[in-house]
């Protein structure tokens, strides 16, 4: 079992006027957050509405995930991974 996060979170902060034209349920696209002005690499997911602040939307990622493509690339996910263990001094001794 693995204890390393196997995505990347971050928040995305909108003008409460702005939110309150989104729909309340639902999650939006990659098109229907890019069209309300979320200006973010590729591979960002908008997974959760957080209810009571609905004006800050909540986006997650794979490891790993090339910037360009939106693609996870194995090797940026080994190398996100190994530096995710060296930070938080994961790093089992051998």
């Amino acid at each position: 079992m693995s204890l390393l996060p196997l995505t990347f979170s971050r928040h995305v902060i909108l003008p409460k006027e702005l939110s309150k034209t989104l729909p309340k349920s639902k999650l939006l696209s990659e098109d229907e957050w890019r069209r309300i002005g979320v200006q973010q690499s590729r591979g960002w997911e908008h997974y959760a509405i957080h209810r009571p602040e609905p004006h800050i939307l909540l986006f997650r990622r794979a490891l790993g995930t090339d910037p360009q493509s939106g693609r996870v690339d194995p090797e940026l996910e080994r190398q996100a991974r190994d530096e995710y263990k060296n930070q938080f001094g994961l790093l089992r001794s051998k």
